[in-house]
């Protein structure tokens, strides 16, 4: 009898997740895990120093303080819009769990396996993926949305702001009322009101309105899309043991049966 105990204990334990193979695949590229982490770190400097600039009254933070904080943004602002446009590029040459065909909730199958996956939830047997699961592709997808947006929007706030490139010299141009008369752009700084044409700075800060906006917007709702992106991993990495979170060090996944993908 105590044998009998003793053999079932043992095929119980054999089919352990800790007990079974576990295979690594390497799923994620060097040039996907570099753009991940330097974005953390941009949107991370990106939205401390914009809330420190919307709360700047509050805080009791000076005109100049103000400027120089919308500059130090605007750096991290270029860093960040040039690792997401590297990123996109990368989506077309990068390993096949980087190329968008396996990043965004296109192709003929996706629907079926979309399906499946919430099928597989619901039942408590969640399929393994490599790369990022139908679920995990609407996410990353609303997260690029949000990125791009952010990017555009910023880009041309600061023009308007601090005459900043790509679209700052137009804007002065509109600011000063100097047209083809660039002498009158000479001198102009961030945060003054010398030189600028009454009726043009209006109407270029009239034309920027709706880019405050939805920078704000976006802003909010990026917060928020991050912290339900961060509760999802931790989630997955507690259910399915992976290696999800490692996985965005190292590349590699680990698996005691195939994925699916």
């Amino acid at each position: 009898m105590a044998n009998s105990l003793l053999e079932n204990e043992e095929v119980k334990l054999s089919n352990t997740p800790s007990a079974r193979q576990l295979n690594e695949y390497l799923v994620w590229d060097r040039s996907t895990r570099c753009f991940h982490w330097i974005n953390v770190l941009c949107v991370l400097g990106l939205m401390i120093i914009g809330t420190i600039i919307l709360n700047a009254n509050t805080l009791g933070v000076s005109d100049e303080g103000k400027v120089s904080l919308k500059i130090l943004h605007a750096w991290i602002g270029y860093a960040f819009a040039a690792n997401l446009l590297y990123r996109v590029l990368w989506g077309f040459v990068g390993n096949k769990y980087a190329r968008w065909r396996a990043i965004l909730p296109l192709g003929s199958n996706y629907m079926a396996e979309l399906k499946g996956h919430i099928h597989g939830i619901r039942a408590g047997k969640i399929p393994a993926y490599s790369g990022h699961s139908p679920l995990g592709r609407l996410m990353v997808t609303f997260l690029l949305l949000l990125l791009l947006t952010q990017m555009a929007t910023g880009l041309v706030i600061a023009g308007t702001d601090l005459y900043f490139p790509p679209f700052g010299h137009e804007f002065a141009e509109w600011a000063t009322g100097a047209g083809e008369d660039h002498s009158k752009l000479e001198g102009l700084q961030p945060g003054t009101k010398e030189m600028l044409d009454p009726e043009g700075y209006a109407a270029m800060r009239e034309f920027r309105k709706p880019f405050i906006t939805v920078h704000k917007l976006a802003f909010f709702i990026l917060l928020f899309a991050i912290i339900i992106h961060i509760t999802a991993v931790v989630v997955a990495e507690t259910k399915e043991g992976n290696g999800l979170v490692s996985a965005m060090f190292t590349g590699k996944k680990v698996f005691s049966d195939p994925p699916e993908y």
